[in-house]
């Protein structure tokens, strides 16, 4: 490893965020010619920054159920009654500790001061502290710990859960996509309505117990009835739903919210399609890892 490669890396000239936003040809070419520098950067940047993101962040309730259904997935459905649903298609539960949460967000803070570049989501421009997390992202959030506790998130919680919550999914979720978002009042708005280009979204409220914020509901809007419902969130609470469920982000008017959104979907971006019929499968193959490697397809 190149000792100097985070100070080479905070001296590089970088693209600046509108131009990534209009993702000009030469942004591309910048992350593609100063990848293994990053990656580098990442790897040194940590070892005088160690980590404390460890599984004590998730729900004590979340993480004894997820735990013992790995271990006997007939005990899955402890992990089923802790999601409710408040909205069709939609389930809420408590995802993350709100006492811990700090240590997600102290890291959160202090991985966008590195000086290492990361990449803003693409088509959420008003999106001022955004991050692309995982590893097909050019830009992404690189640092080695970091990268375990997300592959933990996704491997061992999100895809078992979304395949418990909504079995047509089976089969279209080997391939994970990520991304933190951070509105904040006077300077970002809203999301327009729209749908995800996922086979199930999670989406986890970073906020502290402390930090509050006014607005920035989402709103669910059911295909059939045309019903609209405004959920909320609660610090460490999550909500998860199939992509395709129609939905948007409301005006923030007071404080910041922050949130990570995380995406499951098949080989390519394949996603079922309204009328696929749910896999039956039996609950030791719902709790498994997919051995299909990246194929380093990125939505956005």
């Amino acid at each position: 490893m190149t000792e100097d490669a985070l100070q080479r890396t905070r001296t590089l000239e970088r693209p600046t965020r509108d131009s990534m936003l209009r993702r000009d040809p030469d942004v591309s070419r910048f992350w593609y010619e100063n990848q293994d520098l990053f990656q580098e950067a990442w790897n040194e940047w940590e070892q005088s920054n160690p980590s404390d993101l460890d599984s004590s962040i998730y729900d004590s309730n979340l993480r004894v159920a997820v735990e013992g259904a790995w271990k006997d997935p007939k005990t899955e459905a402890a992990v089923k009654d802790l999601w409710k649903e408040v909205f069709p298609g939609v389930y809420k539960t408590q995802f993350f500790d709100p006492e811990r949460l700090a240590v997600l967000r102290s890291y959160m803070d202090s991985v966008a001061v590195t000086g290492i570049p990361l990449r803003p989501p693409y088509g959420i421009s008003l999106n001022r502290g955004g991050a692309m997390l995982d590893p097909r992202s050019e830009g992404h959030l690189g640092a080695p710990a970091f990268q375990a506790f997300y592959r933990e998130l996704m491997d061992t919680y999100m895809r078992p859960i979304s395949r418990l919550l909504f079995p047509d999914v089976m089969g279209f979720d080997t391939q994970t996509f990520g991304f933190s978002i951070q509105w904040q009042a006077d300077k970002d708005t809203s999301l327009r309505p729209h749908s995800d280009a996922s086979s199930v979204t999670l989406n986890i409220n970073l906020n502290l117990p402390n930090e509050s914020f006014s607005g920035s509901a989402v709103s669910f809007i059911d295909p059939v009835s045309r019903r609209v419902e405004k959920l909320y969130f609660e610090p460490g609470t999550a909500l998860i739903h199939h992509g395709s469920v129609p939905h948007a982000s409301e005006p923030i008017t007071e404080g910041q919210r922050s949130n990570f959104v995380l995406w499951l979907y098949g080989q390519n971006g394949q996603i079922p399609h309204p009328d696929t019929q749910a896999v039956q499968t039996d609950p030791h193959t719902r709790w498994t890892v997919p051995t299909e490697p990246s194929d380093g397809f990125a939505p956005f």
